[in-house]
């Protein structure tokens, strides 16, 4: 599971000989380390906003939290009076001159800008004084983000048609900045404002570094955290499929932030997944999902530790061939494993009640269950199939009644056993065919599941997340 082109190009020579040839140098992507004495941004904020901006005053009590020095460019009007009011010290960004070595500002870790106020496309040009001033000072492995409401409750066609507007400008600046930096969109419903806190400490941090060009939406008002460096602490998770790859990864990351994890996987498994859960002092179940009684079993283990917060439906399986050389026992099997064991687990913990109030129900689709895949008819079904679920499903009055949400995370090309085994050449091209010019890791899919896990994130229901380094592939 080596990027061996990626350690050639960022070596001496292979820097070198790369820049000649004009070959793409994926940059070393800053990854999240658990450490209470580190900040969470290595750097300042600019912070810039069109009109009123109406969510400054949510977007300040999060910069507070962080400990972030923030930076105030000329378009935010509001900002300095927010500041002050909130006993933020700031200071104003000072557009740098080309050529100079030494920038004003100091190190930039993330650009953030408020268009909750735009509701005709000519305020857009406020996008590009911020960006155009901004973006050459962003530092290595920085983050963009932009804020505005979601386009299906504007008041008027003319705000719905300017807020739908930013999408193609974030993607696009994300396949514009390079050097490891993320772009993010995020919708907020009015009234949603106080739900923010664990998208943007998400966002802004390098937990999300494989993650870009993403457009997340809030809807409702979050639970609070008493400790953000284990948030889950006290609760309990079951995830499928954990005795290897990315199942292992998203296992430690829900335990290091402090649940109690119920790791499921095939009895053909049982000794890798029994040596997972020791080292999480977890619980091994060793049980196929397809099983007719796996349903009854998750309830009964789900029961045993008083009910669980936390649903995680890993466990997939690929059977590849062109349909026209598929057999149907290949067909079946995929979507047996991947999308009707996931209904029929789901429908089992919720008519007995074994997933607790507010808890996550979170899913693993794919790229392909997007854009689909040469090869992959079963595959790409069955995981566009888990979108349509949480869609239908994030809708349901007995969620809503419960305040149990229902999110997916939609992985690219992630460094695993699997994709180790594809052949060199094909696997080095779809390493580089995405923003970031690399493969992803397990830990990349298990930081945004644990996003979704966290309580704070109550306003997130029915997002699917692709965590794929802006993938060229779909949309």
């Amino acid at each position: 599971m080596t990027d061996k082109y990626m350690q050639f190009a960022n070596s001496a020579v292979g820097s070198k000989l790369a820049g000649l040839l004009g070959l793409p140098r994926p940059p070393v992507l800053a990854r999240y380390q658990a450490d209470p004495q580190k900040p969470l941004l290595d750097g300042s904020v600019v912070l810039g906003s069109a009109g009123g901006g109406a969510l400054l005053d949510a977007v300040v009590k999060v910069l507070i939290g962080i400990k972030a020095p923030v930076l105030a460019h000329g378009e935010a009007p509001r900002w300095v009076g927010a500041a002050n009011q909130a006993g933020l010290m700031t200071g104003r960004f000072i557009a740098p001159v080309r050529g100079e070595k030494k920038p004003a500002n100091g190190r930039i870790k993330a650009l953030v800008f408020d268009a909750s106020a735009i509701e005709e496309s000519h305020q857009l040009v406020a996008l590009y004084h911020f960006f155009h001033d901004t973006v050459r000072s962003l530092d290595r492995c920085g983050r963009m983000i932009v804020l505005g409401r979601p386009p299906e409750n504007c008041a008027t066609p003319r705000q719905a048609t300017a807020q739908r507007a930013l999408e193609g400008m974030t993607r696009s600046l994300g396949k514009e900045i390079k050097r490891g930096c993320t772009a993010q969109l995020v919708y907020v419903a009015t009234g949603a404002e106080a739900g923010i806190e664990s998208t943007l400490r998400f966002l802004l941090s390098p937990r999300s570094a494989y993650v870009s060009a993403q457009v997340i939406r809030i809807g409702n008002q979050a639970l609070p955290v008493a400790d953000w460096l284990r948030p889950l602490a006290g609760q309990t998770a079951l995830v499928t499929g954990v005795s290897r790859g990315i199942g292992a990864s998203i296992a430690d990351a829900l335990a290091r932030d402090g649940a109690k994890v119920i790791c499921v996987d095939v009895p053909q498994a049982e000794a890798a997944l029994t040596e997972v859960a020791r080292k999480l002092d977890g619980i091994a179940l060793a049980l196929d999902v397809t099983a007719a009684d796996a349903p009854e079993k998750m309830v009964a283990a789900a029961q045993a530790q008083g009910g669980i917060d936390i649903i995680v439906h890993n466990a997939g399986i690929t059977r590849d061939k062109t349909i026209a050389n598929m057999k149907q026992a290949q067909w079946d099997l995929v979507i047996e494993v991947n999308l009707s064991a996931q209904e029929r687990i789901n429908d089992a913990l919720l008519a007995a009640g074994a997933i607790k109030r507010n808890g996550r129900i979170v899913c693993v689709s794919s790229i392909s269950g997007i854009a689909g895949n040469l090869g992959q008819t079963n595959y790409a079904l069955s995981k566009a199939g888990v979108i349509g679920m949480v869609h239908s499903m994030s809708t349901l009055p007995l969620l809503r009644e419960r305040g149990i949400t229902i999110n997916a995370v939609a992985p690219g090309f992630i460094e695993t056993q699997m994709t180790d085994a594809i052949p060199f050449v094909v696997r080095t091209a779809a390493r580089l065919m995405n923003s970031m010019n690399q493969g992803g890791q397990t830990v990349d899919v298990a930081e945004t599941i644990a996003w979704f896990a966290c309580p704070a994130s109550t306003g997130i229901n029915g997002n699917i997340v692709r965590v794929c380094g802006q993938s060229l592939i779909g949309a």
